[in-house]
């Protein structure tokens, strides 16, 4: 039986949301490998937070993966639950982590190495999110739209931290890499609520 065109597009669309997912899925996996290697050895409470906050991507692109193979609004929903606790999760972490190191007054000891990879990760995820937003809007998926959302904040992150272990390293501003930690808290506190809100469309 030959395909509508409408059917064909749509395959095409799933097939291409597949392949962002798992693009952000290996570039994840190497990410936390490279960030827990770079955490312990400087010691760096942004780096460590970056950390998990890729484990929670990756979390987030296996749900997306989950739900692109099967359809209803039951599959959707479950989805959309566990990205917005995922979202909770970081937000929590992260407040958590960065209190202790400001009230510690912890110090890390920044390289090169962080700057590097926080920001060629900021350029690749932001990248990824636009094509997952795109993709998402064109199959009208709220999950693939939602995991978008991460991914961005996953770029926002990358940023921040990329400031936060600048600062840090070049002019000796050890606030600067708690804080870094602290940017994302409000971004993954509104999309957790807004996902938690509104549900699958």
């Amino acid at each position: 039986m030959t395909s509508t065109p409408a059917t064909a597009r749509e395959f095409a669309l799933i097939r291409r949301g597949r392949a962002l997912e798992w693009s952000t899925l290996g570039w994840n996996v190497v990410g936390v490998v490279i960030l827990g290697f770079l955490a312990a050895t400087s010691s760096s409470v942004a780096l460590l937070g970056f950390g998990l906050d890729s484990l929670i991507e990756i979390g987030a692109s296996a749900v997306v993966l989950w739900e692109l193979s099967g359809t209803g609004e039951d599959r959707q929903r479950q989805a959309l639950r566990m990205i917005g606790l995922a979202f909770i999760a970081l937000a929590a972490y992260l407040v958590v982590q960065s209190a202790i190191a400001l009230v510690s007054q912890h110090h890390a000891s920044p390289n090169a190495a962080g700057v590097a990879w926080t920001g060629v990760t900021a350029i690749v995820m932001f990248g990824l999110a636009v094509g997952k937003t795109r993709t998402g809007r064109a199959l009208g998926n709220p999950v693939l739209l939602a995991e978008g959302k991460v991914t961005a904040i996953d770029g926002i992150l990358a940023v921040a931290v990329l400031v936060g272990v600048t600062l840090d390293l070049l002019f000796g501003w050890w606030w600067a890499d708690p804080l870094a930690g602290l940017v994302i808290v409000f971004y993954a506190v509104r999309e957790a609520v807004a996902i938690f809100r509104a549900g699958p469309g």
